[in-house]
Protein backbone atom coordinates (compact mmCIF):
# COMPACT_ATOMS: atom_id res chain seq x y z
CA UNK A 1 0.00 0.00 0.00
CA UNK A 2 1.02 3.59 -0.61
CA UNK A 3 1.53 6.06 2.22
CA UNK A 4 -0.34 9.27 1.26
CA UNK A 5 2.56 11.39 2.52
CA UNK A 6 4.97 9.58 0.23
CA UNK A 7 2.57 10.02 -2.70
CA UNK A 8 2.34 13.79 -2.11
CA UNK A 9 6.12 14.09 -1.63
CA UNK A 10 6.75 12.38 -4.97
CA UNK A 11 4.31 14.70 -6.71
CA UNK A 12 6.02 17.70 -5.09
CA UNK A 13 9.37 16.53 -6.44
CA UNK A 14 7.75 16.31 -9.87
CA UNK A 15 6.48 19.89 -9.61
CA UNK A 16 2.81 19.28 -8.74
CA UNK A 17 1.69 21.69 -6.01
CA UNK A 18 -2.05 22.14 -6.55
CA UNK A 19 -4.81 19.62 -5.80
CA UNK A 20 -8.53 19.75 -6.46
CA UNK A 21 -11.40 17.32 -6.72
CA UNK A 22 -14.45 15.72 -5.14
CA UNK A 23 -13.84 13.28 -2.24
CA UNK A 24 -14.10 9.55 -2.88
CA UNK A 25 -14.35 6.55 -0.54
CA UNK A 26 -11.51 4.64 -2.25
CA UNK A 27 -9.35 7.76 -2.04
CA UNK A 28 -10.45 8.88 1.43
CA UNK A 29 -7.03 8.19 2.99
CA UNK A 30 -5.38 10.36 0.35
CA UNK A 31 -8.11 12.99 0.47
CA UNK A 32 -8.02 13.24 4.26
CA UNK A 33 -4.22 13.54 4.19
CA UNK A 34 -4.37 16.31 1.59
CA UNK A 35 -7.04 18.13 3.57
CA UNK A 36 -5.11 17.79 6.84
CA UNK A 37 -1.67 18.76 5.56
CA UNK A 38 -1.98 21.19 2.65
CA UNK A 39 -2.90 24.89 2.96
CA UNK A 40 -6.07 26.21 1.35
CA UNK A 41 -4.17 27.91 -1.45
CA UNK A 42 -2.92 24.49 -2.59
CA UNK A 43 -6.16 22.50 -2.28
CA UNK A 44 -9.76 23.11 -3.35
CA UNK A 45 -12.66 20.72 -2.79
CA UNK A 46 -14.70 21.50 -5.88
CA UNK A 47 -18.48 21.59 -6.19
CA UNK A 48 -18.28 18.89 -8.86
CA UNK A 49 -15.71 17.02 -10.90
CA UNK A 50 -16.02 19.23 -13.99
CA UNK A 51 -15.36 22.30 -11.88
CA UNK A 52 -12.21 20.61 -10.57
CA UNK A 53 -10.97 20.24 -14.15
CA UNK A 54 -11.69 23.94 -14.66
CA UNK A 55 -9.60 24.79 -11.60
CA UNK A 56 -6.75 22.64 -12.91
CA UNK A 57 -6.92 24.40 -16.28
CA UNK A 58 -6.79 27.84 -14.67
CA UNK A 59 -3.91 26.82 -12.41
CA UNK A 60 -1.86 25.55 -15.33
CA UNK A 61 -2.43 28.65 -17.45
CA UNK A 62 -1.13 30.90 -14.67
CA UNK A 63 1.73 28.73 -13.37
CA UNK A 64 2.60 26.34 -16.25
CA UNK A 65 2.42 23.56 -13.65
CA UNK A 66 0.09 20.55 -13.98
CA UNK A 67 -2.40 20.07 -11.15
CA UNK A 68 -3.77 16.86 -9.68
CA UNK A 69 -7.52 16.24 -9.95
CA UNK A 70 -9.09 13.48 -7.83
CA UNK A 71 -12.55 11.91 -7.99
CA UNK A 72 -14.61 8.74 -7.78
CA UNK A 73 -15.36 7.18 -11.15
CA UNK A 74 -19.07 7.75 -10.51
CA UNK A 75 -18.30 11.41 -11.21
CA UNK A 76 -16.43 10.67 -14.43
CA UNK A 77 -19.33 11.93 -16.52
CA UNK A 78 -19.15 15.35 -14.85
CA UNK A 79 -15.61 15.89 -16.12
CA UNK A 80 -15.90 14.45 -19.64
CA UNK A 81 -17.10 17.73 -21.14
CA UNK A 82 -14.34 20.03 -19.81
CA UNK A 83 -11.68 17.35 -20.34
CA UNK A 84 -12.59 16.72 -23.98
CA UNK A 85 -13.80 20.20 -24.99
CA UNK A 86 -11.11 22.19 -23.16
CA UNK A 87 -8.15 20.22 -21.79
CA UNK A 88 -7.78 17.72 -24.65
CA UNK A 89 -4.64 18.05 -26.82
CA UNK A 90 -6.89 18.78 -29.82
CA UNK A 91 -8.24 21.89 -28.10
CA UNK A 92 -6.21 23.84 -25.48
CA UNK A 93 -3.89 21.02 -24.52
CA UNK A 94 -3.71 21.24 -20.72
CA UNK A 95 -1.58 18.69 -18.87
CA UNK A 96 -2.90 17.39 -15.55
CA UNK A 97 -2.98 14.18 -13.54
CA UNK A 98 -6.46 12.80 -12.90
CA UNK A 99 -6.63 10.23 -10.09
CA UNK A 100 -9.84 8.17 -10.25
CA UNK A 101 -11.14 5.83 -7.56
CA UNK A 102 -12.25 2.67 -9.38
CA UNK A 103 -15.53 1.71 -7.72
CA UNK A 104 -17.19 -1.36 -9.22
CA UNK A 105 -13.96 -2.79 -10.59
CA UNK A 106 -14.73 -6.17 -12.19
CA UNK A 107 -14.04 -9.00 -9.76
CA UNK A 108 -14.23 -6.70 -6.71
CA UNK A 109 -17.49 -6.79 -4.71
CA UNK A 110 -19.23 -3.43 -4.64
CA UNK A 111 -22.66 -1.81 -4.41
CA UNK A 112 -25.10 -2.16 -7.35
CA UNK A 113 -24.87 1.49 -8.40
CA UNK A 114 -21.13 1.12 -9.04
CA UNK A 115 -21.12 -2.14 -10.99
CA UNK A 116 -21.88 -0.77 -14.48
CA UNK A 117 -19.59 2.25 -14.10
CA UNK A 118 -16.75 0.03 -12.95
CA UNK A 119 -17.30 -2.47 -15.73
CA UNK A 120 -17.06 0.12 -18.51
CA UNK A 121 -14.45 2.40 -16.93
CA UNK A 122 -11.52 1.13 -18.97
CA UNK A 123 -13.56 1.32 -22.18
CA UNK A 124 -14.57 4.90 -21.36
CA UNK A 125 -10.95 5.88 -20.92
CA UNK A 126 -9.99 4.12 -24.15
CA UNK A 127 -12.80 5.96 -25.95
CA UNK A 128 -11.50 9.31 -24.70
CA UNK A 129 -8.23 8.71 -26.56
CA UNK A 130 -6.31 10.03 -23.57
CA UNK A 131 -3.43 8.22 -21.82
CA UNK A 132 -4.20 6.22 -18.69
CA UNK A 133 -2.87 3.46 -16.44
CA UNK A 134 -3.71 1.65 -13.22
CA UNK A 135 -1.74 3.05 -10.31
CA UNK A 136 0.44 0.26 -8.82
CA UNK A 137 -0.07 -0.53 -5.14
CA UNK A 138 3.66 -1.05 -4.60
CA UNK A 139 5.13 2.29 -3.41
CA UNK A 140 8.28 2.12 -5.54
CA UNK A 141 6.29 1.20 -8.63
CA UNK A 142 3.81 3.98 -7.83
CA UNK A 143 6.64 6.55 -7.66
CA UNK A 144 7.79 5.45 -11.10
CA UNK A 145 4.23 5.45 -12.48
CA UNK A 146 3.69 9.02 -11.28
CA UNK A 147 6.89 10.20 -12.94
CA UNK A 148 5.98 8.47 -16.21
CA UNK A 149 2.41 9.76 -16.15
CA UNK A 150 3.48 13.34 -15.56
CA UNK A 151 6.12 13.14 -18.27
CA UNK A 152 3.53 11.91 -20.78
CA UNK A 153 1.01 14.55 -19.68
CA UNK A 154 3.52 17.34 -20.21
CA UNK A 155 4.96 15.94 -23.44
CA UNK A 156 1.51 15.41 -25.00
CA UNK A 157 -0.13 18.49 -23.39
CA UNK A 158 -2.82 16.13 -22.14
CA UNK A 159 -4.69 14.96 -19.07
CA UNK A 160 -3.36 11.61 -17.86
CA UNK A 161 -5.69 9.30 -15.90
CA UNK A 162 -4.58 7.00 -13.09
CA UNK A 163 -7.15 4.41 -11.97
CA UNK A 164 -6.91 3.56 -8.28
CA UNK A 165 -8.02 0.15 -7.05
CA UNK A 166 -9.46 -0.64 -3.64
CA UNK A 167 -6.91 -0.78 -0.79
CA UNK A 168 -4.24 1.14 -2.69
CA UNK A 169 -3.67 3.83 -0.05
CA UNK A 170 -2.72 3.33 3.59
CA UNK A 171 -3.96 5.66 6.32
CA UNK A 172 -2.39 9.10 6.53
CA UNK A 173 -3.19 12.26 8.43
CA UNK A 174 -6.91 12.60 9.13
CA UNK A 175 -9.23 15.56 8.96
CA UNK A 176 -10.08 16.74 12.45
CA UNK A 177 -13.69 17.73 11.96
CA UNK A 178 -15.41 20.02 14.48
CA UNK A 179 -18.04 18.48 16.73
CA UNK A 180 -20.85 21.06 16.95
CA UNK A 181 -23.57 20.66 19.54
CA UNK A 182 -26.20 19.61 17.04
CA UNK A 183 -28.50 16.65 16.49
CA UNK A 184 -27.26 13.71 14.44
CA UNK A 185 -28.44 13.47 10.84
CA UNK A 186 -30.16 10.18 11.65
CA UNK A 187 -32.17 11.72 14.50
CA UNK A 188 -33.01 14.68 12.26
CA UNK A 189 -34.06 12.34 9.46
CA UNK A 190 -36.41 10.42 11.74
CA UNK A 191 -37.89 13.65 13.06
CA UNK A 192 -38.35 15.00 9.52
CA UNK A 193 -39.94 11.79 8.22
CA UNK A 194 -42.29 11.78 11.23
CA UNK A 195 -43.25 15.40 10.64
CA UNK A 196 -43.92 14.77 6.95
CA UNK A 197 -46.04 11.76 7.81
CA UNK A 198 -47.54 9.07 5.62
CA UNK A 199 -48.69 9.41 2.04
CA UNK A 200 -45.94 11.65 0.69
CA UNK A 201 -43.35 10.55 -1.82
CA UNK A 202 -39.77 11.01 -0.56
CA UNK A 203 -36.72 11.15 -2.82
CA UNK A 204 -33.56 10.86 -0.71
CA UNK A 205 -30.03 11.74 -1.72
CA UNK A 206 -27.09 9.40 -2.21
CA UNK A 207 -24.95 8.35 0.74
CA UNK A 208 -25.64 7.66 4.39
CA UNK A 209 -28.94 9.55 4.46
CA UNK A 210 -30.67 7.05 2.17
CA UNK A 211 -29.24 4.15 4.16
CA UNK A 212 -30.54 5.71 7.38
CA UNK A 213 -33.99 6.23 5.84
CA UNK A 214 -34.14 2.60 4.71
CA UNK A 215 -33.19 1.34 8.20
CA UNK A 216 -35.72 3.65 9.83
CA UNK A 217 -38.53 2.21 7.71
CA UNK A 218 -37.40 -1.31 8.58
CA UNK A 219 -37.36 -0.54 12.32
CA UNK A 220 -40.86 0.89 12.05
CA UNK A 221 -42.12 -2.12 10.12
CA UNK A 222 -43.04 0.15 7.22
CA UNK A 223 -42.67 -0.89 3.59
CA UNK A 224 -40.78 2.22 2.51
CA UNK A 225 -42.38 1.83 -0.92
CA UNK A 226 -43.00 5.58 -1.10
CA UNK A 227 -39.27 6.33 -0.69
CA UNK A 228 -36.94 6.52 -3.69
CA UNK A 229 -33.36 6.06 -2.48
CA UNK A 230 -31.04 7.79 -4.95
CA UNK A 231 -28.12 5.46 -4.26
CA UNK A 232 -26.02 6.90 -7.11
CA UNK A 233 -26.02 10.09 -9.18
CA UNK A 234 -24.93 12.49 -6.47
CA UNK A 235 -26.65 15.86 -6.72
CA UNK A 236 -29.57 14.67 -8.83
CA UNK A 237 -32.13 13.76 -6.16
CA UNK A 238 -33.67 17.25 -6.34
CA UNK A 239 -34.20 16.91 -10.11
CA UNK A 240 -35.65 13.41 -9.75
CA UNK A 241 -38.08 14.82 -7.20
CA UNK A 242 -38.96 17.62 -9.62
CA UNK A 243 -39.70 15.08 -12.34
CA UNK A 244 -42.06 13.26 -9.99
CA UNK A 245 -43.72 16.44 -8.71
CA UNK A 246 -44.44 17.81 -12.19
CA UNK A 247 -46.70 14.82 -12.80
CA UNK A 248 -48.06 14.69 -9.25
CA UNK A 249 -50.56 17.53 -8.74
CA UNK A 250 -51.89 16.35 -5.37
CA UNK A 251 -49.43 14.07 -3.56
CA UNK A 252 -46.59 15.89 -1.78
CA UNK A 253 -43.09 15.16 -3.07
CA UNK A 254 -40.26 15.70 -0.60
CA UNK A 255 -36.58 15.76 -1.48
CA UNK A 256 -34.32 14.82 1.44
CA UNK A 257 -30.99 16.28 0.31
CA UNK A 258 -27.44 16.79 1.55
CA UNK A 259 -25.25 19.89 1.49
CA UNK A 260 -22.58 18.38 -0.77
CA UNK A 261 -25.22 17.13 -3.19
CA UNK A 262 -26.95 20.51 -3.18
CA UNK A 263 -23.71 22.30 -4.05
CA UNK A 264 -22.83 19.82 -6.80
CA UNK A 265 -25.76 20.92 -8.97
CA UNK A 266 -26.99 24.11 -7.31
CA UNK A 267 -28.39 25.41 -10.59
CA UNK A 268 -31.15 22.81 -10.34
CA UNK A 269 -32.79 24.98 -7.67
CA UNK A 270 -33.43 27.71 -10.24
CA UNK A 271 -35.06 25.16 -12.57
CA UNK A 272 -37.20 23.84 -9.70
CA UNK A 273 -38.25 27.40 -8.87
CA UNK A 274 -38.98 28.17 -12.51
CA UNK A 275 -41.40 25.27 -12.90
CA UNK A 276 -42.61 25.68 -9.32
CA UNK A 277 -44.73 22.60 -8.53
CA UNK A 278 -46.89 23.44 -5.53
CA UNK A 279 -46.33 19.88 -4.27
CA UNK A 280 -42.51 20.19 -4.12
CA UNK A 281 -40.78 20.37 -0.72
CA UNK A 282 -37.04 20.28 -0.11
CA UNK A 283 -35.17 19.54 3.14
CA UNK A 284 -31.38 19.93 3.11
CA UNK A 285 -29.61 18.03 5.91
CA UNK A 286 -26.53 20.20 6.30
CA UNK A 287 -23.61 18.71 8.24
CA UNK A 288 -20.99 20.74 6.37
CA UNK A 289 -18.95 17.75 5.17
CA UNK A 290 -18.72 14.96 2.62
CA UNK A 291 -19.57 12.47 5.35
CA UNK A 292 -19.38 9.12 3.52
CA UNK A 293 -15.91 9.62 2.05
CA UNK A 294 -13.69 10.95 4.82
CA UNK A 295 -15.43 13.96 6.37
CA UNK A 296 -13.80 16.59 4.16
CA UNK A 297 -15.64 19.92 4.42
CA UNK A 298 -17.95 21.32 1.76
CA UNK A 299 -18.05 25.04 0.97
CA UNK A 300 -21.60 25.33 2.26
CA UNK A 301 -20.35 27.24 5.30
CA UNK A 302 -20.02 30.43 3.26
CA UNK A 303 -23.62 30.21 2.05
CA UNK A 304 -26.89 31.27 3.64
CA UNK A 305 -28.75 28.29 2.19
CA UNK A 306 -32.24 29.63 2.88
CA UNK A 307 -31.40 33.04 1.38
CA UNK A 308 -29.86 31.34 -1.66
CA UNK A 309 -33.03 29.29 -2.21
CA UNK A 310 -35.16 32.42 -2.02
CA UNK A 311 -32.83 34.27 -4.38
CA UNK A 312 -33.12 31.36 -6.82
CA UNK A 313 -36.89 31.64 -6.77
CA UNK A 314 -38.24 29.30 -4.05
CA UNK A 315 -41.52 30.51 -2.58
CA UNK A 316 -40.38 29.81 0.97
CA UNK A 317 -37.12 28.94 2.71
CA UNK A 318 -36.02 28.72 6.33
CA UNK A 319 -33.25 27.25 8.47
CA UNK A 320 -33.18 25.54 11.85
CA UNK A 321 -31.11 23.28 14.06
CA UNK A 322 -33.95 22.60 16.52
CA UNK A 323 -35.66 19.28 15.89
CA UNK A 324 -38.44 20.27 18.25
CA UNK A 325 -39.65 22.89 15.80
CA UNK A 326 -39.92 20.49 12.83
CA UNK A 327 -43.71 20.04 12.99
CA UNK A 328 -44.13 23.82 12.86
CA UNK A 329 -41.48 24.14 10.12
CA UNK A 330 -43.17 21.51 7.96
CA UNK A 331 -46.55 23.19 8.54
CA UNK A 332 -45.08 26.54 7.43
CA UNK A 333 -43.70 24.95 4.26
CA UNK A 334 -47.09 23.44 3.45
CA UNK A 335 -48.86 26.73 4.11
CA UNK A 336 -46.51 28.55 1.73
CA UNK A 337 -46.76 25.91 -0.99
CA UNK A 338 -43.93 24.54 -3.03
CA UNK A 339 -41.27 24.87 -3.95
CA UNK A 340 -40.28 25.39 -0.33
CA UNK A 341 -36.98 24.58 1.37
CA UNK A 342 -35.83 23.93 4.91
CA UNK A 343 -32.16 23.80 5.84
CA UNK A 344 -31.73 21.44 8.80
CA UNK A 345 -28.33 21.86 10.45
CA UNK A 346 -26.92 18.61 11.89
CA UNK A 347 -23.58 17.32 13.11
CA UNK A 348 -21.23 15.18 11.00
CA UNK A 349 -20.93 11.44 11.47
CA UNK A 350 -23.09 8.35 11.42
CA UNK A 351 -23.46 5.02 13.19
CA UNK A 352 -20.67 2.59 12.40
CA UNK A 353 -23.14 -0.27 11.99
CA UNK A 354 -25.48 1.42 9.52
CA UNK A 355 -26.66 -1.10 6.98
CA UNK A 356 -27.41 -0.90 3.29
CA UNK A 357 -30.70 -1.27 1.40
CA UNK A 358 -31.56 -4.93 0.87
CA UNK A 359 -33.71 -4.28 -2.20
CA UNK A 360 -32.09 -4.24 -5.61
CA UNK A 361 -32.43 -0.94 -7.53
CA UNK A 362 -34.93 -2.61 -9.88
CA UNK A 363 -37.04 -3.80 -6.94
CA UNK A 364 -36.92 -0.36 -5.33
CA UNK A 365 -37.97 1.34 -8.57
CA UNK A 366 -40.92 -1.02 -9.02
CA UNK A 367 -42.06 -0.50 -5.40
CA UNK A 368 -41.84 3.29 -5.72
CA UNK A 369 -43.73 3.38 -9.00
CA UNK A 370 -46.35 1.08 -7.52
CA UNK A 371 -46.79 3.35 -4.52
CA UNK A 372 -47.21 6.40 -6.75
CA UNK A 373 -49.81 4.65 -8.87
CA UNK A 374 -52.12 4.05 -5.92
Amino acid sequence: MIEPGRFIDQLSRLGVDFYTGVPDSLLKQLGSHIMATLPRERHVIAANEGAAVGLAIGHYMRTAKPALVYLQNSGFGNLVNPVLSLADPDVYGIPMLVVVGWRGQPGVKDEPQHVKQGKVQEALLDASGLPWAVLPKDPDAADKALAEALAVAVEQSSPYFLLVEKDTFADGEKVKAPAPDLASREDALVAAATAVGDGAAIVSTTGMLSRELFEYRQREGASGDGDFLTVGGMGHASSIALGVAMSEPEREVWCFDGDGALLMHLGSLAVIADHAPATYFHIVFNNGVHDSVGGQPTSVGVIDVAAAAKALGYRYAASTDDLGTLPEQVAAMRAAGGPALLELKVKPGSRKDIGRPTRTPAEAKAAFMGALAK
